[in-house]
This record gives C-alpha cells, sequence and structure tokens, in this order.
C-alpha cells in the first residue's frame, strides 16, 4: 500500500509518536497500532454528508494526515486501516489484507470489512484499526487461538472454527460475542471499492444511517452514535445526549475532529 503523499514521519507525528520507529518487532507493532487507535477516530461524517469515501491512498492521506501530520479528520475501516498499512509498507514489513465477515447482527451479512494480517518472523498478527466499538486495542497473534487477551480493560480472544477460519470475539458483560469472521485468503486493495461504495450508500448499512464515532483512549473509549455520547472510562460508562448546538465542541473535545461540510 502506498501513497506519493505519505511521509512517515508526519505519519508519526500525527499519531503522538516523539519518534520514527526504524524497526519493528511485536512491542513496536502494538505500540504503533495503539498510538493510531487514540489518536485518529473511527469517524463516517463523508456519509454522513452523502459522499462516497474515496480509496484513493493520496486523498486518504491528505484527509487524515494532513501536510503537516496535524489533520482533524478521521476515517472508517479502509481508509484507517490502509493508512496504517502504508506505515507498515515505510517500514519494510509484510502485511496482507483480508475480508471480514461481520458477526454482531442479527442476519447473516456479507465480508465487508477489512482487517490486516502482519508477519513479524515466524508469527503473523491480527491488526484492525478500524472496527468501532468493540475493536480490537493491540494486534493478536494467530497462534493465540483460545487464549483470551486482555487488552486495557477489554478482553478479546480468537477461536477457530475450522482450520482455515477464524473468529475475533469481545467479552461484553461477561458473554464472549463475535465480532467478526475471516480467513487468510489475501484481498488487494481494489477488492474493497464494492463494499466501500456499499457502507457509503446503502440505507440498510449503520454508516448511512447513523452518525458513528469512535476514539480509544488507554483507559477506554469514546462513542457517539447518533446524539448519544457513552463515555467509557475503566470499566466504567456514563451516557450524555448531544444537542446539535453542542456537536461541532463535542466532535473537537472527544473526538479531535474538526468538520465543515
Amino acid at each position: 500500500m502506498h501513497a506519493q503523499n505519505f511521509n512517515l514521519d508526519l505519519y508519526c507525528r500525527r499519531i503522538g509518536l516523539d519518534h520514527t520507529p526504524t524497526h519493528v518487532d511485536a512491542e513496536v507493532l502494538q505500540q504503533l497500532m495503539q498510538a493510531q487507535l487514540r489518536h485518529i477516530t473511527f469517524e463516517n461524517l463523508d456519509v454522513q454528508a452523502g459522499k462516497v469515501v474515496s480509496l484513493v491512498p493520496e486523498t486518504i492521506v491528505a484527509k487524515i494526515v494532513g501536510d503537516d501530520g496535524q489533520a482533524k479528520r478521521g476515517g472508517y475501516c479502509y481508509e484507517l486501516n490502509g493508512l496504517f498499512a502504508m506505515a507498515l509498507t515505510a517500514l519494510g514489513v509484510s502485511y496482507q489484507f483480508v475480508f471480514c465477515r461481520p458477526m454482531f447482527y442479527p442476519m447473516r451479512r456479507p465480508k465487508t470489512h477489512m482487517a490486516l494480517i502482519v508477519t513479524l518472523g515466524q508469527e503473523r498478527y491480527l491488526c484492525d484499526l478500524g472496527f468501532g466499538s468493540y475493536g480490537m486495542r493491540a494486534p493478536i497473534a494467530l497462534s493465540a487461538v483460545n487464549l483470551i487477551q486482555h487488552q486495557d480493560f477489554d478482553s478479546f480472544r480468537l477461536i477457530a472454527p475450522t482450520p482455515t477460519d477464524y473468529v475475533l470475539q469481545a467479552q461484553i458483560d461477561g458473554q464472549w460475542v463475535n465480532q467478526f469472521g475471516f480467513d487468510l485468503y489475501a484481498a488487494d486493495w481494489i477488492d474493497f471499492m464494492p463494499a466501500n461504495f456499499l457502507n457509503s450508500t446503502n440505507p440498510e448499512t449503520i454508516f448511512v444511517q447513523k452518525m458513528l464515532l469512535i476514539r480509544q483512549t488507554a483507559a477506554g473509549r469514546y462513542v457517539l452514535i447518533g446524539n448519544e455520547l457513552k463515555i467509557s472510562d475503566s470499566g466504567s460508562t456514563s451516557t450524555l445526549q448531544v444537542e446539535k448546538a453542542e456537536l461541532p465542541d463535542i466532535l473537537s473535545s472527544y473526538f479531535g475532529l474538526t468538520y465543515q461540510q
């Protein structure tokens, strides 16, 4: 994944790092993933404005990183995982895109989500920087099937229903809940264009129906769905109703966003 305007130093500035890594091991991979999750918001503001999200790599960089590493926008799964893939490319790290099937809906859904499988040495890791509310907070090794992963105040695990299929689960209210399933068939960037168009335009998708913003913090997350703001901190959650006039301040103070249609 490459963009002519991608600059690794500016990317690191955008995700709040005070240095640019020169190598990537499991620890650095986790640092990069968590820094992006905590500094770049999952958001669907373009979709809410009636736009089809652009998957042109240079457009993604200009929108999320900017020419000074201080842009005030985020994106949804293709943009966020695509940006992370650009950083991995610049660092010489091997990875592949995979299609994922969201599994928290009551009905079976198509494989419209994107995640990354990152290879470091002999180990492969699931990385996902754009799943939203119960998105993973750190890489998970594919060898860690059935092992509970405690990540900050959340818990996840990978299960393998078949030798070639994996499911990511999150522990919610004491229950293991399927989040998405995937296999290891490598997908090309261009393969996600139909799914992106669907998520940008289909009135049955949550991205078209409601404003959806998620930003992780070290102690929890901020989630805005429609006009309801949920603040999760150290295992407890509070809820606020947001009036339209309050929205610009909420976008700025909780999500680091500045947006004008």
